[in-house]
């Protein structure tokens, strides 16, 4: 049995990992967990799969869930319980599904314990994919993609060397509004940017889908995942989710991986890997879909998908202090601070703001991501 650790386990991707664990019955052991408030769905996680250690948001929950689960589950709480839980003795994999830069330190921990990392944080890359990668190579640890575009580039490359990759080219739904007019996103409100037409995901990826920061940051990801330079990094539009990924090679030749859009399936193949196990999930059917579409991406409508390429461009702790910017913008707009398009605005006016550090380590980044959350806080309460 596979040996796993959770992070996030109440979020979507979280919920899809566990359908995933029930469904492939005697292949996985789950030793951790971890949730923040959502406490209900959390204790039925408990019941179900009776992990050794969950982990929540604060010590009030964690003192409540202790005294009723006594001796049988040690519980912790807040960003000590979550490195904690991330090195829980005996694992073999940890799935780093949590939203954020919450999830950077638990990953690199794990990592140094010498587990394998499902990755389906995007965060975790775009902000230290440098150290990430380089630490993952020192302990010998695999980094499997769980984002469905990542799981199709690795499915094509199939151990191919970078020299014979022309390029990557990323697939994206679009969102809810890539038809939209500049001045129609300019009114769009949090109901409708949350109504995504393609996939079920949580409310801050959601909503970075609708700007198409989320493909910015999957840019990001691919260009530390497989080695692959960013100018050979291309994205296209294609609103039916069937086509996941592409590679094209120096040959001329494009391989693709296609599917249904149902994150269960990527999830499956990173924690069963190198296996391919049978599920009952819905089987493609390219007649019944009729037809696939694909366009170029509109960088002037989509400003923040043009900042993510500058920051991946600049490098060092830029990529960090646009992910942090984004997080504050983005909760910003879900409590109706700030509008739609101004999510960018913010994101635009920290990067301008920001002294790069040189080689960073670790600590550079995460004070720099503590700067830019003050600085988007600064700016959003100036236009508020």
């Amino acid at each position: 049995m596979k040996k796993l650790i959770i992070l996030g386990s109440t979020g979507s991707i979280g919920v899809s990992t566990l359908e995933v664990v029930a469904a492939c019955k005697n292949r996985f052991r789950v030793l951790g967990l971890t949730g923040n408030s959502n406490l209900d769905l959390l204790e039925r996680q408990i019941q179900r799969f009776h992990p050794e250690v969950v982990v929540v948001g604060n010590a009030v929950d964690a003192a409540r869930l202790q005294l009723k689960y006594r001796r049988k589950l040690q519980v912790l709480y807040g960003p000590a319980g979550l490195i904690t839980a991330a090195t829980w003795p005996g694992a073999d994999m940890l799935v780093s599904s949590l939203v954020g830069a919450l999830g950077l330190e638990p990953t690199l921990a794990a990592i140094g314990k010498g587990y394998d990392i499902a990755l389906a944080n995007k965060e975790v890359l775009v902000m230290a994919g440098t150290i990430v990668m380089a630490k993952a190579r020192q302990h010998k640890v695999r980094i499997l993609p769980v984002d469905s575009e990542h799981s199709a580039i690795w499915q094509c490359l199939k151990n191919e060397p970078a020299k014979n990759v022309s390029r990557l080219i990323l697939t994206a739904s679009g969102g809810p509004f890539w038809r939209l007019s500049r001045q129609e996103l300019a009114k769009v409100d949090v109901a409708r940017t949350l109504a995504h037409p393609t996939w079920n995901m949580g409310r801050k990826v959601t909503i970075d889908s609708a700007t198409l920061l989320n493909k910015g940051f999957e840019v990001i990801e691919a260009h530390h995942l497989f080695g692959i330079e960013l100018s050979k990094i291309q994205i296209v539009i294609h609103p039916e989710s069937i086509v996941h990924s592409m590679v094209e090679f120096t040959d001329g030749s494009v391989i693709a991986q296609l599917a249904i859009p149902d994150m269960k399936l990527p999830i499956q193949y990173a924690l069963c890997h190198p296996d391919r196990s049978a599920n009952e999930l819905p089987k493609l059917d390219l007649p019944k879909i009729g037809k696939l579409t694909f366009s170029k991406p509109d960088f002037t409508r989509f400003p923040c998908l043009r900042y993510a390429y500058q920051a991946a461009e600049t490098g060092s702790t830029m990529p960090a202090v646009m992910s942090a910017a984004d997080e504050i913008a983005v909760q910003s707009f879900l409590d109706n601070k700030i509008g739609f398009s101004q999510i960018s605005k913010v994101i635009a006016k920290v990067l301008k703001k920001h002294e790069v550090t040189a080689k960073p380590g670790l600590k550079d980044i995460l004070s720099s991501t503590e700067w830019a959350r003050r600085e988007a806080r600064k700016y959003i309460a100036r236009i508020g």
